[in-house]
């Protein structure tokens, strides 16, 4: 007669007890660093941001509210207390600079009307001040012929005198071109972009291969119609909107 096997035991094998305690203190271990640690508000903000703000996780909105400007509306917000000792000095120091800039403006601005007397330019260029820097306006029938970019011989003259000028100055030079609302259509010009970012390119070309200006002082930009000075509805506001316009703006920034 054959024997009969014996049962299995029932209940879980020996050996999960021993893989279960392991578990546990695996567990144990990991919490216990966890409170050992220091928790970064903003990383944790952020971490949370980054699954309320991102389309593919809309579906499953956050448990936590925020709002428009990304900080908890429920639970526990950790609050950065503002430095009043630093946000006074940076206020001051912002306020030093503003304050030696505008003088260094007001000189330039001096030296610049001085220039143009000295050397009968006042006809031709009208200086003004900005709160950013001091803008000589050119009228463009002085320097360009009617939808061309090309500087004429007696314009050559004042942006000479121009030069000059820079030289005796550090500051950065910005040169804008302005037309009219006359639009314009030809294979050189597509449009008035295209002529106005041309004619200051030509002013800007000028001073550094001419006179040897350093190029990283300029730069060019074209406006077409965008920034009129009157109305463009007669022959006369449209002249004055035609213009070339060069800023020297402020040493600080």
């Amino acid at each position: 007669m054959r024997r009969k096997k014996k049962d299995p035991p029932k209940g879980a094998p020996m050996w999960m007890t021993t893989f279960s305690d392991l578990m546990t203190l695996i567990l144990v271990f990991f919490v216990l660093l966890f409170a050992f640690s220091e928790l970064d508000a903003k990383k944790f903000r952020a971490f949370l941001e980054s699954f309320t703000n991102n389309a593919p996780f809309e579906y499953n909105q956050s448990i936590i509210e925020f709002d428009t400007q990304g900080k908890m509306v429920r639970g526990e917000e950790v609050k950065e207390e503002p430095n009043d000792q630093t946000g006074q000095a940076t206020s001051v120091s912002e306020q030093q600079i503003q304050k030696r800039n505008q003088e260094q403006l007001d000189e330039i601005t001096k030296k610049v009307q001085e220039f143009l007397k000295e050397n009968q330019l006042e006809t031709n260029v009208q200086a003004s001040r900005t709160p950013l820097g001091v803008e000589l306006i050119l009228q463009d029938g002085l320097l360009f012929r009617s939808g061309e970019a090309e500087i004429l011989p007696n314009g050559v003259p004042f942006l000479n005198k121009l030069a000059e000028l820079f030289q005796t100055l550090p500051n950065q030079i910005i040169v804008e071109g302005h037309t009219d609302n006359q639009p314009i259509s030809n294979l050189v010009f597509p449009s008035n972009w295209e002529l106005s970012a041309a004619r200051s390119s030509r002013v800007v070309r000028f001073f550094i291969e001419r006179h040897k200006l350093k190029p990283d002082r300029f730069v060019a930009m074209g406006y077409a119609d965008t920034r009129p000075v009157t109305g463009n509805g007669t022959p006369e506001g449209r002249q004055k909107n035609r213009r070339v316009v060069i800023a020297i703006a402020g040493l600080e920034k």
